[in-house]
């Protein structure tokens, strides 16, 4: 059986994490370091005093350059980094469901839990009625794509949809005509 995840892939992406919360609070620190410096030193200053000015706008730009700074680095770096984490740690940790499924084509890409992944759809026999279903199973983008064949039975594990493990079985699905 092939295995998508190692135990390693949810460390690499713990200390990507961790790497990136820590660059965040380094220039977090600077940020109120330089801010708590200028408004000392604007407590320290004279009333009516000229320098005033200058230290309000550098207050004021500073504050500017750490928000223009936060919304691209914890918006799209960490929101993206922590996404991919939970869903490793919810693999990890969730409940994993068998079954073997003929392979019936690849839909387009989509985004689940904030993860892009590519969909991959399987036959399912409705157990109440006598009709076929489809269901997706997801893929993770980051990883290859499994050399699916149409048709062909496969023997997957998955998560809350989203693809664990494979292996192919060798048996192809007869088609009804």
């Amino acid at each position: 059986m092939t295995q998508l995840y190692s135990d390693r892939d949810l460390y690499d992406a713990y200390r990507q994490r961790r790497r990136l919360l820590c660059g965040f609070f380094a220039v977090l620190t600077v940020y109120l370091a330089g801010v708590a410096a200028l408004v000392t030193y604007y407590v320290l200053l004279p009333y009516n005093d000229p320098n005033e000015s200058w230290v309000i706008a550098v207050t004021s730009v500073l504050t500017g350059l750490f928000i223009i700074f936060c919304f691209p680095y914890m918006g799209i770096s960490f929101k993206r980094c922590n996404a991919y984490y939970k869903m490793l740690k919810f693999i990890s940790r969730g409940l994993k469901e068998y079954s073997v499924l003929p392979f019936l084509g690849i839909d387009d890409w989509t985004t689940r839990d904030r993860v892009d992944v590519n969909v991959a759809t399987f036959a399912v026999k409705n157990v109440k009625r006598d009709e076929e279903m489809t269901r997706q199973i997801y893929v993770d983008g980051e990883k290859d794509f499994p050399g699916f064949r149409e048709g062909e039975y496969t023997r997957l594990v998955s998560q809350g949809n989203l693809l664990i493990a494979y292996e192919f079985t060798g048996t192809f699905r007869e088609t009804e005509e």
